[in-house]
């Protein structure tokens, strides 16, 4: 399980699941056009994938 902390405020999120198919969310990141990182949480099964949370202006840490 990937557990996001914010190292601001020390907010954590813990399991996230897929809505299709009810697995657990997996960390990964992409790389945008323009070369940026972005880390995401993906479904294992291919779902799809959204942008990992933020907290206090900033991506929470995976941990």
């Amino acid at each position: 399980m990937a557990l996001y902390t914010c190292n601001v405020c020390g907010m954590s999120v813990g399991t996230m699941t897929c809505g299709t198919c009810g697995k657990e969310l997996v960390h990964s990141s992409i790389k945008t056009d323009d070369g940026e990182t972005v880390h995401v949480s993906e479904c294992p099964d291919g779902h799809g994938k959204i942008k990992s949370p933020m907290c206090c202006g900033q991506d929470m840490e995976a941990k």
